[in-house]
This record gives structure tokens, sequence and C-alpha cells, in this order.
């Protein structure tokens, strides 16, 4: 977006309530301490209006604009993005199987002078991100395909209950739906070294209301999530208007790129980066999926 080619970081994030570029003022510790204990505590946090208001209708003409190069594809899934025939026990909650009718726009059909593309790379955000989950540094997925994409959910369609291949998040609402679409999650309903299986069949089976919290999102709140271990979704959408999202994907380690199975999955294509690198990846734990 060519209006914007020459705006600062200054005028996209309220920095007066974020100060990006202050990690050591006493509100930037403020926010990063506050964003590291819901992290901790609920496996979410969310920071409103991180994006200023008066660029709302930027985020939504954007993400309008680009929403149409996204792949479309219904699938029958479950939580664990495994095959829905795989060999399991009759009462494993990975049987159950859900029609999953969101879409990807993918990170090489983004334009590189939009709001979202220039944040994704902007050096001081990634470095904010890396301070509130804790870590020393974040890189940019090396996967063409992946990194950032906006998700589309349309009306009549959802994203259903679903854990995510990355342990952190990071994402951004850029449309609101006219009716449905929320964001509800299971904080920390699984860990590393425990599935915690029965849980989440109460989930999946509608017995787990002590368990799922529901997300009030406006376009423009920034959104860091611990998707690895909370079961989510968002839920069916309703009216006429699409609910869209753009996702920043980030790693700890440099170099990473997806899976041809997945990548083939969510964008309908795989490139040659993909077939190149397809068995290299390690696993940093070993659940499921």
């Amino acid at each position: 977006m060519s209006t914007l080619e020459a705006v600062t970081l200054d005028q996209v994030v309220d920095t007066a309530r974020y100060p990006l570029s202050e990690p050591e003022s006493a509100e930037g510790q403020a926010v990063v301490f506050r964003a590291r204990r819901e992290l901790l505590t609920l496996g979410c946090t969310v920071l409103p209006d991180f994006i200023r208001p008066s660029l709302r209708e930027v985020l939504q003409q954007e993400s309008s604009a680009i929403a149409p190069r996204a792949h479309y594809d219904v699938e029958t899934v479950n939580v664990y993005n495994i095959a829905v025939d795989s060999a399991l026990p009759e009462d494993h909650p990975g049987r159950r199987t859900f029609q999953r009718g969101n879409a990807f726009v993918a990170r090489d059909r983004v334009p590189q002078n939009s709001l979202i593309s220039r944040l994704y790379s902007h050096q001081v955000f990634q470095d904010f991100i890396a301070r509130c989950f804790g870590l020393p540094q974040l890189h940019e997925l090396a996967d063409p395909l992946s990194g950032l994409v906006l998700n589309v959910v349309a009306p009549g369609m959802e994203h259903p209950w679903h854990f995510d291949t990355n342990e952190f998040t990071v994402s951004m609402l850029t449309q609101r739906a006219q009716a449905g679409g929320v964001f509800e999650y299971c904080p920390n309903i699984r860990s590393a070294h425990d599935e915690r299986f029965d849980d989440v069949r109460d989930v999946l089976d509608g017995r787990g209301e002590r368990l799922i919290r529901s997300l009030p999102l406006q376009p423009g709140d920034l959104q860091l999530f611990k998707g690895r271990y909370s079961l989510h979704r968002v839920s069916p959408v309703r009216g006429e208007v699409a609910r869209h999202s753009a996702i920043f994907a980030y790693s700890e380690r440099p170099g990473v790129i997806g899976s041809v199975a997945r990548t083939r999955q969510l964008f309908g294509r795989v490139l040659p980066e993909h077939l190149a690198a397809e068995g290299r990846a390690v696993r940093g734990d070993l659940l499921l999926d």
C-alpha cells in the first residue's frame, strides 16, 4: 500500500502504550511483564489497540484486497492434524473429525509494502515479541509460503478445534465477522509430557465448558498465544462478512520450512524449498501431532 510506505513504526503502533523501542523504560517493562505473566498462567495475552485505531480501516482494506488470493478447501480433519484414518483406539479424541473450512493467503501473495508485511519483518517488532515470550531471539520462517499469512474464515465456515504445530503464535484480527467467529481456547490443556486425552475428549464432546475461555478481539489487537498446548478454535462465522486475521509466524531457530504434507494442506501447493527440506525437521517433543 503506497500510502504507508513512508509511515514509521511509531505512526503504526501506539508506542505511548507499547514503547517497543524503549524496552528498559518502566512502561516497556510493565508491558512485557504482563504479557509473560498471562502467557505463563493462561497461555495467551492480548495487547488491545496495538495498531492505532486510525489505521483499522487500512487493516480491513488490505485484508479484503488480498483475501481472494486465499487457497480455499474444505477438509475432514481432527484436532491433531494427523490422518483421520490413523490407527487409534475407538474412544481416542483423534477419532473425532470436523470440517475445516478456513483458508489461507500464502506469504508470497501478501504485498511486501502492506502494513502487516512491514510489521512482520520489522526488527524492533520481532525483538519485542521475543521479549514477551521470554526468548533471546526470533527468526522469520525460511518457508516461502508460511511465515506471514492471512487467515480467512468465510460466512458459514469455521476453524475447528485444533493444536498448533508451533509452540507459540502471534496474530492480529484485521476484520471482524458480522456475527460468530469467536476465538475460543482451553489454556494449557496439555503439556509437552502429557496429552490429557480425557480433557480433550470432554471439550470435543461438549462436556468441557469448564476448560473453555472465549476471547473478544478487535481489529488491531495483537494476540500472543501458546497454541501448541492450548486447544483452540474460531467458532462458525455467521452473517455476510468474513473473519480475517494476520498470522505472524516465527521460530527460535533459523531456516524453518514446513512439511510437504502440511504445506499442501494449507496452500494447495508446494515449492522446491519444501521438497528439498523434507525429512530434515527436528521435533521438540513427543506429542501426537
